[in-house]
Formats: structure tokens, sequence, C-alpha cells
């Protein structure tokens, strides 16, 4: 009898690896530009509403010209490898077009009334995003080809952990990287680097994941069935799966745009240096190292897969309404609050993403979370907007001397109202698991 690499500890955890050091470049570069709000702000005359057109970009191609979407198909089309090389090299040309338009110094000039170096930044940012997020729904297929019947929920755990390390690494080392060569473009350089790498290691998996797929072949066993466009219906008919998606678009739009902002909170609010001020959010990210895995195994071995879900979502109403009190404005309690995140920010993604494969057949996993991250991507793309003109328009104040501060209340109560909703339909997957038999309550791991 052959023994399936899938079978074997070593191999699967090698692939795991490999596929995670890729996302945490991509990682890396989601969130390098974090730290530098002020920075962009003094060297070259962005204001709040640029930076929130800026990060905005991440969703228009994803969004509007459904590039995830179709990115879900070409997955089940044409599999993890091809879709996996094409979606990196992609995150490679986004960021390159980043590093230059920073490295041009600002001429004053305006592409449909914005200024030229924040649209051509910000086309860079929505190239780069189409890769990222492909790359992440391959990973998550690829995780799921691999330990389907094994440690799925803590796989899934450790591939978003490794991959938080390039998040906290931005948030923490972006600033003095910028600082220290003169200029924010310096930080991209360092994320292009980084993805250069994640490529090559990515072609790495690729001859692991061909060597899996002929092994599957000779003992008859078929990871990927032939996926028909008519498939599409069964996921878009799926009332749990729509619930999953509502609640990561409004979950992730708690987290993600509020860490685009979390370095300017901690200088405005807590009186942070703004060097060093991305090292507090930076704890956020080195929490969920170690604690997405763990929520992911108990999961596996235990189950309650939605109440998890419940949990996470209800911590996250309950910190981000403390952060929007204003008298509260002292640094530890802003790490102890930080701390309280990653808690929650590992909870809610542990459950919900190994659900999915409960609710959808493995042939339409592709385009299942293709779908979830589109509507993910819509939050992305608005919500940091929102704020960078809720910011501008209401929270500004500059002193005589041409300083400018925010008061950062209003944007921590429209996040908290995220976070209220979230746990509403957190609640209603419960019910719908309990109706459905989706067995989300049920462990993962066969005995």
């Amino acid at each position: 009898m052959n023994k399936l690499l899938s079978q074997s500890k070593w191999a699967r955890w090698t692939a795991l690896a490999i596929v995670s050091f890729t996302m945490m470049a991509g990682y890396f570069m989601t969130d390098a530009m974090a730290p530098l709000k002020g920075m962009l702000e003094k060297t070259a005359g962005w204001d709040s509403t640029d930076y929130g057109f800026y990060n905005s970009a991440y969703g228009w191609f994803n969004v509007f010209l459904l590039m995830l979407f179709f990115g879900g198909l070409l997955l089940d089309k044409k599999g993890i490898r091809f879709t996996g090389k094409l979606a990196t090299i992609l995150m490679l040309i986004g960021s390159c077009i980043q590093f230059f338009s920073l490295r041009i110094s600002p001429d004053g000039g305006t592409i449909l009334g914005i200024n030229s170096q924040v649209m051509n930044t910000a086309l860079g940012f929505a190239t780069f995003a189409v890769g990222v997020e492909v790359a992440g729904i391959t990973v998550t297929k690829a995780i799921v080809k691999w330990f389907k019947g094994h440690e799925m929920a803590l796989a899934m755990g450790l591939q978003v952990a490794v991959a938080r390390i390039g998040t906290a690494c931005a948030l923490i080392f972006s600033n003095p990287i910028a600082k220290h060569f003169n200029g924010v473009s310096s930080s991209i350089l360092f994320g292009c680097v980084l993805l250069t790498i994640g490529l090559l290691a990515f072609f790495m998996y690729s001859l692991l994941d061909k060597k899996f797929d002929k092994e599957t072949g000779i003992t008859g066993v078929s990871t990927e069935d032939e996926f028909k466009l008519s498939d599409i219906k069964v996921v878009l008919t799926n009332y749990g799966f729509w619930l999953i998606a509502l609640l990561c678009v409004l979950f992730y739009s708690c987290v993600f745009p509020f860490l685009k902002y979390a370095t300017d909170l901690m200088v405005n609010k807590f009186g942070v240096n703004e060097e060093w001020a991305g090292t507090i959010p930076g704890i956020l990210p080195f929490g969920t190292i170690l604690l997405t895995p763990l929520f992911g195994s108990i999961y596996d071995k235990k189950g309650k897969g939605a109440t998890i879900m419940i949990i996470g979502a209800l911590m996250l109403v309950g910190i981000h309404a403390l952060f929007s009190i204003p008298f509260i404005d002292n640094w530890i309690f802003a790490v102890s609050l930080m701390i309280l995140l990653g808690v929650a920010f590992s909870l809610v993604p542990s459950a919900m993403w190994p659900s999915v494969p409960k609710i959808i057949p493995e042939k339409q996993l592709g385009t299942a979370y293709a779908l979830i991250f589109w509507t993910q991507n819509i939050g992305l793309m608005g919500v940091p907007y929102l704020i960078g003109v809720v910011l501008d328009k209401y929270c500004k104040t500059v002193s005589p001397e041409g300083a400018i501060s925010y008061n950062y209340t209003i944007p921590m109560m429209i996040f908290t109202c995220f976070a209220i909703a979230s746990v509403l339909v957190a609640v209603l997957i419960k019910k719908e698991d309990a109706k459905k038999g989706y067995g989300l309550e049920l462990p993962n791991a066969k005995k």
C-alpha cells in the first residue's frame, strides 16, 4: 500500500511551513504603511483622507472588477500551484509599483482630482491586494487539501499565526526602517525583498504539491473534483455560507482598518512616541501567534466552533467601546486592550475558516472562499476611507504652530458598531447550525 504524502506528518507540516512564509511576506506588505501615516503627512503632504483613500484601494480591483471571484474560479479550474504562483507574482508587481511611486517626489499634479503620488501608490496597492487575497484563498484550500481528516483547524491557525508575524513586523519596524533610510519607500522596498523570497518559497511548495497529486493519482484518490460553473449556485443559495461571509466582513472591518490607524491612535490619544507607537498594536499579532493555533486545536478536539465565534465577537465590542472613552488615555491601558484584542482576533478566525468546509463541498471551496474574501474586501475598501474622511472632517485640530492632532472618539465608536453587528450574525450562525446540522459545534479531527 502506498502511503500518501498527506498522511505523512513531515510532508504536510513542511508544506504548511512553506506557504505560511509566503503569506507572512504578503501580510508584511499589507501593513507596511500602517505606522507611516504621520510621516506621510509631514514629508509627502498627505492628509487623513489621502491615507484613507490609499488604504481603500485594497478592495478596488477585488470588489469592482470581481478579481477575487475570478481568482476562486481559476483556483478551482487550474489548481493550487498555478493560481498560487500567479498570485505571488501579482503581489510583487504591485509592491514594486508602490515603491517607485513613493520614491518619486510629489510633483503637485493630480489624477482624477487626487494627488498623483497618492493615486499611483494606491494603484500599486490595489494590484498587490489582488495577489495577496487570491494567495489567501489558495493557501486556505491547500491546507484543506493536505490536512483534511487531520489537524485542519490547528493548521489553519498556525498559518494565520505565522502570517501575522509579518503584520507585527510591519507595525513595529516600518517606522524605524523608514526613518533610518530617510523615506517611507524604504519599508516598501524591504517588503519587496520579502515577497521575492516568498515567490521562491511557493515554487518549492509546488514541487511537493505535484508529488502529492501524482501519489493520489496512483491510489485512485481525487483531491479535486471537476468544477462546473453551475456549482456556483450551490454556494450562492447557501444561507449558512452567507452568514459566515457577513461575519467575516463585519469582524475584519473592526480589526484590519483599525490596525491601519492604531499607530496614529497611540500617538494622538495615548501620547506614545511616533517612532515606536507601532510597537503597541504590534502586540496584537504576537498574541494571535500563540492563541489562534490553541483555539484551533480546541475546535479540532472539542468542537464548539459557533460558540467560539460568538465569544470573540463579544470581546471585540467591549474592547472598541473602551478605546472610544475619551478620558482613558494611559498607554498601559492601551497595551491591556491590545492584548485582549489579540485574544478576540484569535478566537473568531480559528473557528470561522475551518467551518467553511463543513458548509460547502470541497470542489466548490475555492469559489466559496473567494466570495467570502470578496465580501470582506468591501469592508476593507470602505471602512478605512470612511475613517480617514471622519478624521479630517470631525476630529482634526490644528494648533497655532501648525501641529495636527486627531480625536479618535468617533472612529472608535464606528468600530464598536461593526463589532455589535458581528455578534448578532455569530448568534444567527449558531442557530443555523442547530437547524441544518453542519456540525460547527462538533470536533474536526476524526478519531
